[in-house]
Protein backbone atom coordinates (compact mmCIF):
# COMPACT_ATOMS: atom_id res chain seq x y z
CA UNK A 1 0.00 0.00 0.00
CA UNK A 2 2.77 2.21 0.91
CA UNK A 3 4.47 1.63 -2.51
CA UNK A 4 1.21 2.70 -4.30
CA UNK A 5 0.70 5.90 -2.51
CA UNK A 6 3.84 6.74 -3.06
CA UNK A 7 3.81 5.84 -7.17
CA UNK A 8 0.53 7.49 -7.36
CA UNK A 9 1.90 10.53 -5.67
CA UNK A 10 4.62 10.71 -7.94
CA UNK A 11 2.57 9.79 -10.83
CA UNK A 12 -0.02 13.35 -10.24
CA UNK A 13 3.45 15.45 -9.49
CA UNK A 14 5.10 14.52 -12.72
CA UNK A 15 1.61 14.87 -14.78
CA UNK A 16 1.23 18.46 -12.74
CA UNK A 17 4.31 19.39 -13.89
CA UNK A 18 3.90 18.75 -17.64
CA UNK A 19 0.53 20.00 -17.86
CA UNK A 20 1.97 23.30 -16.32
CA UNK A 21 4.74 23.38 -18.86
CA UNK A 22 2.75 23.16 -21.49
CA UNK A 23 0.25 25.23 -20.46
CA UNK A 24 3.32 27.95 -20.28
CA UNK A 25 4.14 27.22 -23.39
CA UNK A 26 0.69 27.67 -25.52
CA UNK A 27 0.96 31.07 -23.57
CA UNK A 28 4.15 31.62 -24.89
CA UNK A 29 2.52 31.29 -28.75
CA UNK A 30 -0.36 33.08 -27.95
CA UNK A 31 1.90 36.40 -27.60
CA UNK A 32 1.89 35.87 -31.38
CA UNK A 33 -0.24 38.30 -33.88
CA UNK A 34 -3.64 36.39 -35.30
CA UNK A 35 -2.79 33.94 -38.15
CA UNK A 36 -4.68 33.42 -40.88
CA UNK A 37 -4.37 29.53 -41.20
CA UNK A 38 -7.88 27.99 -40.31
CA UNK A 39 -9.07 27.43 -44.12
CA UNK A 40 -8.66 24.56 -46.37
CA UNK A 41 -9.68 22.18 -43.35
CA UNK A 42 -9.42 18.83 -45.06
CA UNK A 43 -6.09 19.91 -47.03
CA UNK A 44 -4.83 20.58 -43.38
CA UNK A 45 -5.71 17.19 -42.14
CA UNK A 46 -4.29 15.19 -44.65
CA UNK A 47 -0.97 17.39 -44.32
CA UNK A 48 -0.96 16.78 -40.56
CA UNK A 49 -1.41 12.80 -41.23
CA UNK A 50 1.20 12.81 -44.15
CA UNK A 51 3.79 15.13 -42.24
CA UNK A 52 3.56 14.34 -38.31
CA UNK A 53 2.10 10.89 -38.22
CA UNK A 54 3.18 9.62 -41.54
CA UNK A 55 6.81 11.84 -41.43
CA UNK A 56 6.46 12.05 -45.25
CA UNK A 57 9.43 14.43 -45.89
CA UNK A 58 11.93 12.63 -43.55
CA UNK A 59 12.18 9.72 -46.54
CA UNK A 60 13.77 12.00 -48.73
CA UNK A 61 16.90 10.46 -46.81
CA UNK A 62 15.57 6.56 -46.10
CA UNK A 63 18.16 5.47 -44.12
CA UNK A 64 18.25 8.07 -40.93
CA UNK A 65 14.07 7.70 -41.83
CA UNK A 66 14.39 4.64 -41.20
CA UNK A 67 16.43 4.31 -37.85
CA UNK A 68 13.62 7.52 -36.77
CA UNK A 69 10.84 5.46 -37.63
CA UNK A 70 11.93 2.95 -35.23
CA UNK A 71 12.39 5.16 -32.54
CA UNK A 72 8.83 6.63 -33.08
CA UNK A 73 6.97 3.48 -33.39
CA UNK A 74 8.97 2.29 -30.13
CA UNK A 75 7.86 5.13 -28.09
CA UNK A 76 4.10 5.42 -29.39
CA UNK A 77 3.40 1.56 -29.10
CA UNK A 78 5.59 0.87 -25.97
CA UNK A 79 2.87 3.51 -24.83
CA UNK A 80 0.73 0.71 -24.18
CA UNK A 81 3.31 -1.28 -21.76
CA UNK A 82 3.55 2.15 -19.91
CA UNK A 83 -0.49 2.12 -19.60
CA UNK A 84 -0.28 -0.95 -17.80
CA UNK A 85 2.11 -0.03 -15.54
CA UNK A 86 0.47 2.87 -14.16
CA UNK A 87 -2.55 0.69 -13.56
CA UNK A 88 -0.58 -1.74 -11.49
CA UNK A 89 1.35 1.30 -9.75
CA UNK A 90 -1.62 2.61 -8.47
CA UNK A 91 -3.56 -0.11 -8.00
CA UNK A 92 -0.71 -2.78 -6.48
CA UNK A 93 -1.89 -5.85 -9.91
CA UNK A 94 0.34 -7.46 -11.66
CA UNK A 95 0.51 -7.63 -16.00
CA UNK A 96 -2.87 -6.51 -15.39
CA UNK A 97 -3.63 -7.17 -19.24
CA UNK A 98 -2.50 -10.65 -18.89
CA UNK A 99 -5.72 -11.68 -19.51
CA UNK A 100 -5.68 -10.74 -22.74
CA UNK A 101 -3.94 -14.31 -23.38
CA UNK A 102 -2.18 -14.75 -27.10
CA UNK A 103 -2.87 -11.18 -27.59
CA UNK A 104 -1.43 -10.19 -24.59
CA UNK A 105 1.60 -12.36 -25.72
CA UNK A 106 1.76 -10.88 -29.33
CA UNK A 107 2.06 -6.91 -27.66
CA UNK A 108 4.70 -8.00 -25.17
CA UNK A 109 6.80 -9.89 -27.81
CA UNK A 110 6.73 -6.22 -30.10
CA UNK A 111 7.04 -4.58 -27.19
CA UNK A 112 10.49 -6.08 -26.97
CA UNK A 113 11.13 -5.95 -30.78
CA UNK A 114 10.70 -2.93 -30.88
CA UNK A 115 13.18 -1.71 -27.67
CA UNK A 116 15.88 -3.48 -29.30
CA UNK A 117 15.01 -1.20 -32.42
CA UNK A 118 15.12 1.70 -30.43
CA UNK A 119 18.31 0.77 -28.70
CA UNK A 120 20.08 -0.02 -32.30
CA UNK A 121 18.49 2.89 -33.58
CA UNK A 122 20.26 5.17 -30.74
CA UNK A 123 23.61 3.30 -31.15
CA UNK A 124 23.55 4.48 -34.96
CA UNK A 125 22.34 8.05 -33.99
CA UNK A 126 24.86 8.35 -31.37
CA UNK A 127 27.69 6.99 -33.62
CA UNK A 128 26.42 9.47 -36.19
CA UNK A 129 26.71 12.42 -33.99
CA UNK A 130 29.85 12.00 -32.42
CA UNK A 131 32.35 9.15 -34.28
CA UNK A 132 31.30 10.91 -37.75
CA UNK A 133 30.68 13.92 -36.80
CA UNK A 134 28.07 14.77 -39.88
CA UNK A 135 28.23 18.16 -40.87
CA UNK A 136 25.00 19.39 -40.00
CA UNK A 137 25.17 18.08 -36.55
CA UNK A 138 28.28 20.02 -35.94
CA UNK A 139 27.80 24.09 -36.44
CA UNK A 140 27.96 26.56 -34.74
CA UNK A 141 24.43 26.65 -33.21
CA UNK A 142 24.53 23.09 -32.17
CA UNK A 143 27.48 23.95 -29.48
CA UNK A 144 26.95 23.69 -26.53
CA UNK A 145 23.60 22.62 -24.89
CA UNK A 146 21.98 21.79 -27.89
CA UNK A 147 24.38 19.08 -28.60
CA UNK A 148 24.05 18.18 -24.92
CA UNK A 149 20.52 17.69 -25.11
CA UNK A 150 21.00 15.73 -28.75
CA UNK A 151 23.31 13.35 -26.76
CA UNK A 152 21.00 13.12 -23.25
CA UNK A 153 18.04 12.10 -25.46
CA UNK A 154 19.57 9.53 -27.13
CA UNK A 155 21.00 8.33 -23.25
CA UNK A 156 18.03 8.60 -22.21
CA UNK A 157 15.81 6.14 -24.99
CA UNK A 158 18.94 3.43 -24.50
CA UNK A 159 18.60 3.55 -20.53
CA UNK A 160 14.55 3.15 -20.78
CA UNK A 161 14.74 0.55 -23.12
CA UNK A 162 17.47 -1.60 -20.99
CA UNK A 163 15.52 -1.43 -18.55
CA UNK A 164 12.48 -2.46 -19.91
CA UNK A 165 14.37 -5.78 -21.07
CA UNK A 166 16.00 -5.95 -17.24
CA UNK A 167 12.50 -5.83 -16.15
CA UNK A 168 10.69 -8.43 -18.35
CA UNK A 169 13.92 -10.82 -17.69
CA UNK A 170 13.68 -11.03 -14.41
CA UNK A 171 9.71 -11.03 -14.53
CA UNK A 172 9.77 -14.35 -16.92
CA UNK A 173 12.53 -15.94 -14.69
CA UNK A 174 10.33 -15.25 -11.34
CA UNK A 175 7.16 -16.68 -13.45
CA UNK A 176 9.31 -19.68 -14.13
CA UNK A 177 10.33 -20.24 -10.53
CA UNK A 178 6.20 -19.89 -9.78
CA UNK A 179 7.76 -17.26 -7.08
CA UNK A 180 4.70 -15.27 -4.97
CA UNK A 181 2.43 -12.85 -7.04
CA UNK A 182 4.46 -13.64 -10.54
CA UNK A 183 2.90 -16.80 -10.71
CA UNK A 184 0.48 -17.68 -13.20
CA UNK A 185 -1.58 -20.74 -13.23
CA UNK A 186 -1.63 -20.07 -17.25
CA UNK A 187 1.94 -20.70 -17.20
CA UNK A 188 4.41 -18.09 -18.91
CA UNK A 189 2.86 -15.05 -18.84
CA UNK A 190 4.07 -12.68 -22.00
CA UNK A 191 6.47 -13.13 -24.84
CA UNK A 192 10.00 -12.57 -24.29
CA UNK A 193 12.00 -12.81 -27.59
CA UNK A 194 14.90 -10.79 -26.05
CA UNK A 195 14.71 -10.78 -22.51
CA UNK A 196 14.81 -14.25 -22.16
CA UNK A 197 18.19 -14.78 -23.26
CA UNK A 198 18.82 -12.54 -19.74
CA UNK A 199 18.29 -15.65 -18.27
CA UNK A 200 21.74 -16.84 -17.60
CA UNK A 201 23.09 -13.67 -16.22
CA UNK A 202 20.18 -12.49 -14.13
CA UNK A 203 20.73 -14.99 -10.42
CA UNK A 204 18.35 -17.97 -9.43
CA UNK A 205 17.89 -16.43 -6.22
CA UNK A 206 13.87 -15.47 -6.54
CA UNK A 207 14.74 -12.42 -3.58
CA UNK A 208 17.60 -11.38 -5.64
CA UNK A 209 15.69 -11.46 -8.68
CA UNK A 210 12.27 -9.06 -7.10
CA UNK A 211 15.40 -6.43 -6.31
CA UNK A 212 16.27 -6.57 -9.72
CA UNK A 213 12.42 -7.27 -11.05
CA UNK A 214 11.06 -3.68 -9.12
CA UNK A 215 14.12 -1.81 -9.51
CA UNK A 216 13.96 -2.08 -13.41
CA UNK A 217 10.29 -1.26 -12.66
CA UNK A 218 10.46 2.05 -10.65
CA UNK A 219 13.27 3.09 -12.67
CA UNK A 220 11.90 2.22 -16.34
CA UNK A 221 8.16 4.54 -15.21
CA UNK A 222 9.96 6.96 -13.05
CA UNK A 223 12.50 8.11 -16.26
CA UNK A 224 9.36 7.64 -18.43
CA UNK A 225 8.16 10.49 -16.39
CA UNK A 226 11.35 12.66 -16.46
CA UNK A 227 11.70 12.36 -19.83
CA UNK A 228 7.97 13.66 -20.10
CA UNK A 229 8.76 16.59 -18.14
CA UNK A 230 12.37 17.19 -19.75
CA UNK A 231 10.56 17.44 -23.18
CA UNK A 232 9.92 21.19 -22.92
CA UNK A 233 13.60 22.01 -22.03
CA UNK A 234 14.63 20.24 -25.16
CA UNK A 235 14.06 19.86 -28.39
CA UNK A 236 11.91 16.89 -28.64
CA UNK A 237 9.11 19.23 -27.90
CA UNK A 238 8.50 18.23 -31.39
CA UNK A 239 6.66 15.17 -30.47
CA UNK A 240 4.11 17.05 -29.01
CA UNK A 241 4.18 20.33 -31.59
CA UNK A 242 4.83 18.59 -34.63
CA UNK A 243 0.59 17.54 -34.96
CA UNK A 244 -0.56 21.05 -34.36
CA UNK A 245 2.51 22.76 -36.40
CA UNK A 246 1.73 20.61 -39.30
CA UNK A 247 -1.99 21.28 -39.52
CA UNK A 248 -1.43 25.52 -39.42
CA UNK A 249 1.61 25.10 -41.94
CA UNK A 250 1.25 27.26 -44.66
CA UNK A 251 -0.14 25.00 -47.96
CA UNK A 252 0.80 25.91 -51.28
CA UNK A 253 1.87 27.82 -53.31
CA UNK A 254 4.58 27.55 -50.64
CA UNK A 255 6.88 30.27 -52.41
CA UNK A 256 4.31 33.10 -51.59
CA UNK A 257 5.52 35.88 -49.33
CA UNK A 258 2.89 37.43 -47.46
CA UNK A 259 2.84 40.86 -47.53
CA UNK A 260 0.90 43.87 -45.53
CA UNK A 261 -2.30 44.56 -46.84
CA UNK A 262 -1.75 48.16 -46.50
CA UNK A 263 1.26 48.38 -48.55
CA UNK A 264 -0.33 45.77 -51.29
CA UNK A 265 -3.37 48.89 -51.26
CA UNK A 266 -1.05 51.34 -51.87
CA UNK A 267 0.84 49.50 -54.40
CA UNK A 268 -2.23 48.44 -56.15
CA UNK A 269 -3.25 52.39 -56.30
CA UNK A 270 -0.24 53.42 -57.75
CA UNK A 271 -0.36 50.70 -60.71
CA UNK A 272 -4.07 51.17 -61.33
CA UNK A 273 -4.04 53.96 -64.16
CA UNK A 274 -7.66 55.35 -63.66
CA UNK A 275 -6.96 56.03 -59.77
CA UNK A 276 -7.19 59.06 -58.77
CA UNK A 277 -4.12 60.55 -57.00
CA UNK A 278 -5.98 63.26 -54.53
CA UNK A 279 -8.80 61.03 -53.70
CA UNK A 280 -8.68 60.54 -49.72
CA UNK A 281 -7.74 57.21 -49.19
CA UNK A 282 -10.53 54.75 -47.53
CA UNK A 283 -10.15 53.16 -43.93
CA UNK A 284 -11.05 49.42 -44.87
CA UNK A 285 -7.58 48.12 -44.31
CA UNK A 286 -6.26 48.60 -40.69
CA UNK A 287 -3.09 50.47 -40.40
CA UNK A 288 -0.47 47.72 -38.54
CA UNK A 289 0.95 48.94 -35.33
CA UNK A 290 4.20 48.06 -36.83
CA UNK A 291 5.65 47.41 -40.41
CA UNK A 292 7.74 43.98 -40.00
CA UNK A 293 8.21 42.34 -36.98
CA UNK A 294 10.74 43.81 -34.01
CA UNK A 295 10.38 40.93 -31.83
CA UNK A 296 8.21 37.19 -31.42
CA UNK A 297 5.03 40.05 -30.49
CA UNK A 298 5.24 41.25 -33.94
CA UNK A 299 5.34 37.18 -35.76
CA UNK A 300 2.32 35.29 -36.18
CA UNK A 301 1.62 32.91 -33.47
CA UNK A 302 2.25 30.10 -36.07
CA UNK A 303 5.92 31.38 -35.93
CA UNK A 304 6.23 30.51 -32.54
CA UNK A 305 4.64 27.44 -32.80
CA UNK A 306 7.76 26.50 -34.71
CA UNK A 307 10.01 27.38 -33.04
CA UNK A 308 8.96 25.39 -30.18
CA UNK A 309 8.51 22.88 -33.00
CA UNK A 310 12.20 22.67 -34.75
CA UNK A 311 13.81 19.49 -34.34
CA UNK A 312 17.33 20.82 -34.28
CA UNK A 313 17.60 18.33 -37.14
CA UNK A 314 19.71 20.84 -39.64
CA UNK A 315 18.13 19.65 -42.94
CA UNK A 316 16.98 23.11 -43.36
CA UNK A 317 20.71 24.63 -43.04
CA UNK A 318 22.10 21.72 -44.89
CA UNK A 319 20.22 22.88 -47.83
CA UNK A 320 20.45 26.27 -47.71
CA UNK A 321 22.49 27.91 -50.93
CA UNK A 322 23.69 31.05 -48.47
CA UNK A 323 25.15 28.62 -45.41
CA UNK A 324 26.67 26.27 -48.67
CA UNK A 325 28.13 29.17 -49.57
CA UNK A 326 30.04 30.43 -46.25
CA UNK A 327 27.75 32.43 -45.28
CA UNK A 328 26.65 33.31 -41.83
CA UNK A 329 23.09 32.05 -42.07
CA UNK A 330 21.69 29.21 -40.78
CA UNK A 331 17.74 28.52 -40.50
CA UNK A 332 17.72 25.83 -37.72
CA UNK A 333 19.54 29.13 -35.72
CA UNK A 334 17.09 31.28 -36.73
CA UNK A 335 13.84 28.80 -35.07
CA UNK A 336 16.37 28.17 -31.92
CA UNK A 337 16.59 32.22 -31.79
CA UNK A 338 13.05 32.93 -31.85
CA UNK A 339 12.47 30.08 -29.51
CA UNK A 340 14.87 31.59 -27.18
CA UNK A 341 13.81 34.74 -27.73
CA UNK A 342 10.41 33.58 -26.64
CA UNK A 343 11.63 31.84 -23.66
CA UNK A 344 13.13 35.00 -22.56
CA UNK A 345 9.82 37.23 -22.75
CA UNK A 346 7.69 34.16 -20.86
CA UNK A 347 10.46 34.44 -17.99
CA UNK A 348 10.07 37.93 -17.95
CA UNK A 349 6.18 37.37 -17.71
CA UNK A 350 6.97 34.60 -15.15
CA UNK A 351 8.78 37.38 -12.85
CA UNK A 352 6.43 40.17 -13.35
CA UNK A 353 3.24 38.93 -14.01
CA UNK A 354 3.15 41.07 -17.64
CA UNK A 355 5.85 41.58 -20.09
CA UNK A 356 8.19 44.49 -18.73
CA UNK A 357 10.03 46.12 -21.33
CA UNK A 358 13.71 44.87 -21.57
CA UNK A 359 15.47 46.33 -24.26
CA UNK A 360 15.89 43.47 -26.22
CA UNK A 361 13.91 42.62 -29.84
CA UNK A 362 14.79 39.30 -31.65
CA UNK A 363 17.87 41.60 -33.30
CA UNK A 364 20.03 40.67 -30.34
CA UNK A 365 19.47 37.22 -31.06
CA UNK A 366 19.40 37.68 -35.57
CA UNK A 367 21.98 39.77 -37.35
CA UNK A 368 21.51 41.67 -39.88
CA UNK A 369 24.23 40.12 -41.84
CA UNK A 370 21.86 36.46 -41.04
CA UNK A 371 19.01 38.37 -41.97
CA UNK A 372 20.20 39.40 -45.49
CA UNK A 373 21.67 36.51 -46.76
CA UNK A 374 18.73 34.69 -47.22
CA UNK A 375 17.63 34.24 -50.79
CA UNK A 376 13.87 33.82 -50.13
CA UNK A 377 14.58 30.50 -51.97
CA UNK A 378 12.30 28.19 -49.82
CA UNK A 379 14.63 25.49 -49.78
CA UNK A 380 14.71 25.24 -46.19
CA UNK A 381 10.29 25.10 -45.54
CA UNK A 382 10.71 22.61 -48.22
CA UNK A 383 13.11 20.44 -46.64
CA UNK A 384 12.12 20.58 -42.97
CA UNK A 385 10.15 17.46 -41.82
CA UNK A 386 7.68 19.53 -39.87
CA UNK A 387 6.80 22.16 -41.89
CA UNK A 388 8.64 24.55 -40.45
CA UNK A 389 8.95 28.33 -42.05
CA UNK A 390 12.41 30.27 -41.42
CA UNK A 391 12.02 32.00 -44.12
CA UNK A 392 9.04 34.24 -43.63
CA UNK A 393 10.79 34.56 -40.32
CA UNK A 394 13.37 36.24 -41.89
CA UNK A 395 11.53 38.59 -44.79
CA UNK A 396 9.48 39.99 -41.22
CA UNK A 397 12.17 40.89 -39.56
CA UNK A 398 13.69 42.59 -42.91
CA UNK A 399 10.43 44.53 -43.38
CA UNK A 400 10.94 45.65 -39.98
CA UNK A 401 14.60 46.88 -40.84
CA UNK A 402 13.69 48.46 -44.09
CA UNK A 403 10.46 49.85 -43.12
CA UNK A 404 10.78 50.94 -39.70
CA UNK A 405 14.73 51.77 -39.54
CA UNK A 406 15.37 52.42 -43.00
CA UNK A 407 18.21 50.43 -42.55
CA UNK A 408 18.34 48.16 -46.00
CA UNK A 409 22.01 47.85 -47.20
CA UNK A 410 23.45 50.39 -49.29
CA UNK A 411 22.56 48.72 -52.82
CA UNK A 412 19.43 47.88 -51.86
CA UNK A 413 18.61 51.53 -50.90
CA UNK A 414 19.72 52.39 -53.92
CA UNK A 415 17.39 50.31 -56.27
CA UNK A 416 14.52 51.30 -54.14
CA UNK A 417 15.71 55.37 -54.98
CA UNK A 418 15.89 54.37 -58.76
CA UNK A 419 12.68 52.60 -58.42
CA UNK A 420 10.97 55.99 -57.00
CA UNK A 421 12.45 58.05 -58.99
CA UNK A 422 12.73 56.61 -62.25
CA UNK A 423 10.05 53.34 -61.95
CA UNK A 424 13.41 50.97 -62.67
CA UNK A 425 15.89 49.39 -60.37
CA UNK A 426 18.39 50.84 -62.52
CA UNK A 427 19.65 54.59 -62.54
CA UNK A 428 18.26 55.92 -65.61
CA UNK A 429 15.51 58.10 -66.07
CA UNK A 430 12.00 56.90 -67.02
CA UNK A 431 12.13 58.44 -70.81
CA UNK A 432 14.75 55.63 -71.27
CA UNK A 433 13.24 52.48 -70.00
CA UNK A 434 12.23 50.92 -73.43
CA UNK A 435 15.80 52.34 -75.36
CA UNK A 436 16.67 48.66 -75.06
CA UNK A 437 13.62 47.44 -77.38
CA UNK A 438 14.72 49.80 -79.83
CA UNK A 439 18.49 48.11 -80.22
CA UNK A 440 16.96 44.91 -81.34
Amino acid sequence: MIAQILFTLILLACVGYFVRNIKKAVRNIKLGKPSPRNDRKEERRKNMMLKAFGQQKMFKRPVPALLHLAVYLGFIIINIEVLEIIIDGVFGTHRVFAPLGAFYNFLIGSFEFLAFLVILAVIIFWIRRNVLKLLRFNQPEMEGWPKKDANLILYFEMILMTAFLIMNGADRKLQMLKYGHYYFKEGIVGSFPFSRYLENILPSDPHALVMIERGAWWFHIIGILVFLNYLYFSKHLHILFAFPNTYFAKLPPLGRIENLESVKKEVALMMDPNADPYAVPSNDVEEPGRFGAKDVFDLQWVYLLNAYTCTECGRCTDVCPANQTGKKLSPRKIMMDVRDRLEEVGKNIDKNGKFVEDGKSLLDYISKEELWACTTCNACVEECPVENDPMDVIVSVRQYLVMEQSAAPGELNMMFTNIENNGAPWQYSQMDRLNWADEN
